[in-house]
C-alpha cells in the first residue's frame, strides 16, 4: 500500500492561493463562533466533563449496550444487522436493495459508508446513488471524496460549484449565485426521492435502552428520503451507541456548536421503527472499532461525535486542506484514526501536527487529540515506520540533542551556515522546510553566548555558563 505525502499533497493545496485563504478564513470563523456559542453555557465545561463520561462508561461496557440496542430495536420492527468490517457491510447493503429490487438508492451523508467505500462498490453493481446533502452532491459530481466531516465541500469556492453544475447539471457557468446554484441542485436531486425504491441514512446517536437512533441535518434530505422510499437502511458504527434517552441532551447541545457554531442544528430526526407498509434495517459496523478499543493509548478516540471542531481549530489542516490526508477522516481527528485501519500507509500523518492543543481544547467530549498525535509518533519510530530520510534526520537529531557539545557546535556552525553558504546548499530538496518558507535570520549571538558574554560569573548570577 503506497504512503500517504500528506506534505506534498498540502503543497499542491497551497499553492492555489485564493482556496487556501479562504479555506483558512472559513474554518477560523467556526472556530470563533463556536467560542462565542460556547460561552453563553455557563455550564459548557460541565457538559463536556458529562459527554466524555457518558462516551467512557458506554464503551467500557459496549457489548451490553449492543445486544440492549439490538433487542429492543427489534421489538420496535427494525431488523438488525451485524458487519464486522467494510466488506461486509456493503455486501449486507447490497443485498438488501437486491432483495427490494432497487436499483436507484438517495443517501444522506454518512462518513461510515465513505469509510467502507460504500458508494463505489454498489455503482459498479449497477446501482445508482444519489447524494442528497448538497456539500456531499457537489463532491459526487465532482468525483472527489469530501474533505471535511461537517461541510465536505469546504475548500471549494462558488465558481468551483458554479463549474462542476455546469459540467453536470446544466447551469449557467457564469451564476455563482448561492441560491441560484442551491435551488438547480435542489430541483435536480427532488425526483429521484421519488423514484427511489430506497434511502439510507447514518446516525449520530444510537439509543441502547430505546433501539432507536437519531440523525441531525440542516437540510432535511435524510428525513425526505426516509420518509418517501419504501426500504431505509441506516449504517451505524458500534461507537455511536449512548445508554439513554436522557444523556442524548447532552450531545444534542454540544454537537451543532462545536460543528457550526450554531445553537442546534435546523433538524433531529429521531427513527424508532418502520412507517407501516416499509421496512427499516439498521447494520451495526465494527470495521476496526473492537480493535481500537483494545488499544491502550488510542481507544479514546472512539468518543468521537463527527463534530469537526479539532478541524476548524487546527493550523495545519487549515492551510493544507482535507483531501491532503488521503483518507475519508481528515486533520486531527483523522491522525489518530487513520492509523488504526493502516499504519504504514498514513504514517506520515501524526506529523501533520504542530502539538498545539487546540484539537484537544475544543473537543466536546475531551479526547486528548495531541497526546495520541504524539503517541503515534512513538509508535510509528518503534515500528519502523518513518520513511528512510527522516529515520536518519532523527537519529542524527538524537546524538546531537543528547550531547551538549554536539548541540552547541551545530547551533553555531548553523547560524554561520544561514549567513554565508549560498542558497543552492540551504534550500535544496533534503531541507524541506525551505520548500515553502525562508529560513530565520540568525541572530547575531546564541543564547548560551550572550549568558556567557552578559551573565557568567556576575554577582547576581554567580556560577559558570551552562
Amino acid at each position: 500500500m503506497k504512503r500517504i505525502d500528506h506534505a506534498e499533497a498540502a503543497s499542491r493545496f497551497i499553492q492555489a492561493k485564493d482556496h487556501a485563504d479562504f479555506h483558512d478564513q472559513r474554518l477560523w470563523d467556526l472556530r470563533g463562533k463556536r467560542d462565542t456559542e460556547s460561552r453563553k453555557l455557563p455550564e459548557w465545561e460541565t457538559l463536556r466533563v458529562l459527554a466524555s463520561q457518558i462516551k467512557e462508561h458506554t464503551l467500557s461496557h459496549l457489548a451490553q449496550y449492543l445486544e440492549q440496542f439490538e433487542a429492543n430495536a427489534k421489538a420496535n420492527g427494525i431488523q438488525v444487522h451485524w458487519a464486522r468490517d467494510a466488506a461486509e457491510h456493503n455486501e449486507i447493503v447490497l443485498g438488501l436493495l437486491r432483495a427490494h429490487r432497487a436499483d436507484t438508492l438517495v443517501k444522506s451523508k454518512s462518513m461510515l459508508t465513505d469509510e467502507c467505500d460504500m458508494r463505489a462498490y454498489l455503482t459498479r453493481r449497477g446501482i445508482e446513488i444519489i447524494e442528497t446533502d448538497l456539500g456531499e452532491r457537489i463532491q459526487q459530481l465532482d468525483d472527489e471524496p469530501p474533505s471535511h466531516i461537517v461541510v465536505p465541500a469546504v475548500h471549494k469556492l462558488r465558481s468551483d460549484v458554479a463549474k462542476v453544475f455546469a459540467r453536470t447539471l446544466g447551469t449557467d457557468p457564469a451564476n455563482r449565485d448561492v441560491p441560484y446554484l442551491a435551488e438547480s441542485q435542489r430541483q435536480h436531486t427532488r425526483p429521484y426521492y421519488l423514484k427511489a425504491q430506497a434511502a439510507m441514512t447514518g446516525a449520530n446517536f444510537a439509543i441502547a435502552e430505546t433501539g432507536s437512533f437519531v440523525v441531525c441535518t440542516n437540510e432535511g434530505n435524510a428525513d425526505l428520503g426516509a420518509s418517501i422510499a419504501p426500504l431505509h437502511i441506516a449504517s451505524i458504527g458500534i461507537e455511536k451507541l449512548i445508554p439513554k434517552v436522557e444523556h442524548l441532551g447532552v450531545f444534542i447541545r454540544m454537537l451543532s456548536r462545536s460543528a457550526l457554531g450554531s445553537p442546534i442544528t435546523q433538524i433531529t430526526s429521531h427513527f424508532r421503527a418502520p412507517r407501516p407498509g416499509a421496512e427499516l434495517h439498521v447494520v451495526l459496523v465494527d470495521n476496526g472499532r473492537s480493535e481500537r478499543l483494545g488499544m491502550e493509548d488510542f481507544w479514546g478516540s472512539l468518543k468521537c461525535i463527527r463534530c469537526g471542531a479539532c478541524m476548524n481549530t487546527c493550523p495545519v489542516y487549515r492551510r493544507s486542506g482535507g483531501l491532503s490526508y488521503g483518507s475519508t477522516y481528515s486533520g486531527p481527528i483523522g491522525v489518530i484514526i487513520d492509523p488504526t485501519f493502516d499504519l504504514r500507509k498514513f504514517s506520515s500523518l501524526p506529523f501533520a501536527s504542530t502539538l498545539n492543543g487546540s484539537c484537544t481544547q475544543v473537543c466536546p467530549v475531551k479526547i486528548d487529540i495531541h497526546g495520541q498525535i504524539l503517541k503515534w509518533r512513538q509508535v510509528i519510530a518503534e515500528r519502523q515506520q518513518l520513511p528512510m530520510v527522516k529515520r536518519e534526520a532523527m537519529r542524527l537529531a538524537g546524538k546531537v540533542l543528547s550531547s551538549p557539545k554536539l548541540y552547541r557546535a551545530a547551533v553555531e556552525a548553523a547560524a554561520a551556515g544561514i549567513d554565508h553558504l549560498p542558497r543552492t546548499l540551504l534550500y535544496n530538496p533534503f531541507n524541506a522546510w525551505g520548500r515553502q518558507r525562508e529560513l530565520p535570520a540568525a541572530p547575531k549571538l546564541t543564547f548560551r553566548q550572550w549568558y556567557v558574554k552578559h551573565r557568567s560569573g556576575s554577582a547576581d548570577h554567580p556560577g559558570k555558563a551552562p
